[in-house]
Formats: C-alpha cells, sequence, structure tokens
C-alpha cells in the first residue's frame, strides 16, 4: 500500500462520524423519496415477430418460395418494433384508454403533447431480447389496467401491420384488376369480329379450306365440272378473310393466355388485400400482476445513501486540499 493509499484511509477514519453522518441522511431522505413515488405493476406480453408474406401466393403459385410458418429473422423483428414505437399506435392506445385523465395531464395547456410523449414512453415500451424475441413492458398504478394495454398494444400491433399490408396490397389489386378488365375488353372485341365471321359461314377457315379442297378434288375426278366450279367460286368467297381469321385467332390464343395470368394476379392481389394475419406468434399475454414492480425502495435507498456518502467524502476531501494549498 502506498504512502498516499494510506493517508487517504486515515483521513477517511477522521471523517467517519461525518461520513456515517452523511450516509444516514441520504438513506433517510432517500427512504422518505421512495415513499412518496408511486407504486407502479408491470405486465409484460412476449412474441416472436413473422415474416410478412403473400397469403395470396401461398393459395395460388405453383412454386412457394416462403413457409408461412416460419418464424420471423432479426430484420422481420426490427420492423415490428417500428410499428409497436409508432406514434400510430401511440395515440390510439392513448385514446383508447383516456390517458389524458388517467395521467392527469390537462391537453390544453401548452406542451401537453411533448409531456403525454415522455409519459407514455416511461410506461411503455417494446424491445428485442437476445433471442430474437420482442417484450412489450407497460407499468401503471393499476394493474389491470397495465395488463389491458399491454394486450391492447399487441393487438394494435396485428391491425396496423394488417392495415399496411393491405394498403399497400389493394393498390396491386386495383392494378391487376384494370389490367384483367382492360384483357377482356380487347377478347369480347375480338371474338365479336369472329362473330361477325361466322355470320358470314366462317366458323374454321383452316378445316373448311381443307374440307372444300377434298371437295373440289373429288368433283374434278368424278367429272362434275359445274360442281366443281361451285365449290372452287365457295373458296374464292371465303380466301378474302383468310388472313383476319388467322390473326384473329392467334391473338385470342395468346390474349387468352395472358387473361389467366391477370386473372391469377387479381385473386392473388385481392386475398392479401382483405386477408388478415397475425404479424407475430404471442407467446406469453400479459395478465394482472399481484405484486408491485416499482419503485424498488430498498434499491433507492441504498443508491441514495451511497451517493451522499459520496459526495460528502468528495466535498470533504476538496475542502482539505483547499486548507493544504492555503
Amino acid at each position: 500500500m502506498s504512502q498516499h493509499d494510506s493517508q487517504l484511509i486515515l483521513r477517511i477514519w477522521a471523517w467517519r462520524k461525518i461520513l456515517i453522518m452523511a450516509i444516514i441522511c441520504g438513506a433517510v431522505l432517500s427512504a422518505i423519496a421512495s415513499l412518496m413515488m408511486e407504486e407502479e405493476f408491470q405486465s409484460q406480453v412476449i412474441l416472436f415477430a413473422l415474416p410478412q408474406q403473400s397469403i395470396g401466393a401461398q393459395f395460388y403459385e405453383e412454386v412457394k418460395t416462403n413457409d408461412i410458418l416460419e418464424y420471423g429473422e432479426t430484420e422481420d423483428a426490427e420492423r415490428l418494433l417500428q410499428v409497436l414505437n409508432s406514434d400510430r399506435i401511440r395515440r390510439s392506445v392513448i385514446e383508447r384508454f383516456n390517458l389524458w385523465d388517467h395521467y392527469e395531464i390537462d391537453r390544453t395547456e401548452q406542451g401537453a403533447q411533448a409531456a403525454m410523449f415522455k409519459e407514455y414512453s416511461g410506461k411503455v415500451s417494446a424491445s428485442m431480447t437476445r433471442f430474437g424475441s420482442i417484450v412489450i413492458d407497460v407499468f401503471d398504478k393499476d394493474p389491470e389496467m397495465a395488463r389491458d394495454m399491454a394486450n391492447s398494444v399487441s393487438a394494435l400491433m396485428d391491425s396496423v401491420s394488417n392495415q399496411l399490408r393491405n394498403d399497400r396490397a389493394m393498390q396491386a389489386f386495383h392494378y391487376a384488376e384494370e389490367s384483367l378488365l382492360g384483357a377482356k375488353r380487347e377478347i369480347e372485341a375480338m371474338e365479336e369480329k369472329l362473330g361477325e365471321l361466322r355470320s358470314k359461314g366462317i366458323y374454321d377457315f383452316p378445316t373448311q379450306i381443307e374440307g372444300l379442297n377434298e371437295q373440289y378434288a373429288t368433283a374434278l375426278a368424278d367429272g362434275q365440272p359445274r360442281l366443281a366450279e361451285n365449290i372452287r367460286q365457295k373458296m374464292a368467297d371465303l380466301a378474302p378473310y383468310a388472313n383476319v381469321y388467322n390473326k384473329l385467332t392467334t391473338q385470342l390464343e395468346s390474349a387468352y393466355d395472358q387473361e389467366a395470368v391477370l386473372k391469377k394476379r387479381y385473386d392473388l392481389n385481392k386475398l392479401d388485400a382483405n386477408s388478415q394475419i397475425p404479424a407475430a406468434f404471442i407467446v406469453d399475454r400479459a395478465t394482472a400482476a399481484d405484486k408491485k414492480a416499482r419503485p424498488v425502495r430498498w434499491l433507492i435507498t441504498v443508491m441514495g445513501s451511497a451517493s451522499v456518502g459520496f459526495f460528502a467524502l468528495v466535498w470533504l476531501l476538496i475542502q482539505s486540499a483547499i486548507k493544504e494549498n492555503d
């Protein structure tokens, strides 16, 4: 032990009565302060984030790249934390539980919003654990209030997450709907043109021409020139419509394939726009606590007495140093 350390110990021993009095005073003041603090009960919800996947893809896609039953990754939990700590949920909880009156804050006063934000942040929190789960903690003087608020926050989390996903899917659904209706209109226009051709006796141009060719060859072989000429005239009457018919049938086949794809996208986005799936897997729901969580009075008393004793020692050392320099 150095000489400096020995001198410090001797000084502390010399000041022992003052330090003990300071520690006792600190303990008494801290105990009184802790007794004046309002007791609060804690309720807690523990959950795991789930990946926000397309529910429609699970029904309509042949190849599924994700499993709807799997747990979310760290990124999913971080995104869910942003939702839990969002102003949308905070305002909903404040209004639902009338926290202005409960926390005795006058919303008409200047700085009321800041005061409410500070009070709410001190009593409601959401954080991620080292296990990848999310914990929602709510403290309140009423244990049932704390329970209801914690469960409400988790329920609002699902509601907000679904709304965000549904809004995005609804936009995609409108685009898919417009595209599908456009494809249907094109098909109807082409089918109408085919109907006009059928009214002129053109039902299946390749098959009809093939049949007339066979009849024409048979008539010539049988020595029936008048019949052959009639058949040739029929083929001549059909010939101007060949390109139109072939083009329409080719376009219709492609349009039907496109319509099937658009219909699938329409159904997929419609399901996503209207589906309500959980954003998290709830491990433990909040219950009403039967024992207060804070303040921890013994800890406040110990920390208070230790702090006062430490500052008293520092003050005595400063005073001693000043006297020595004088």
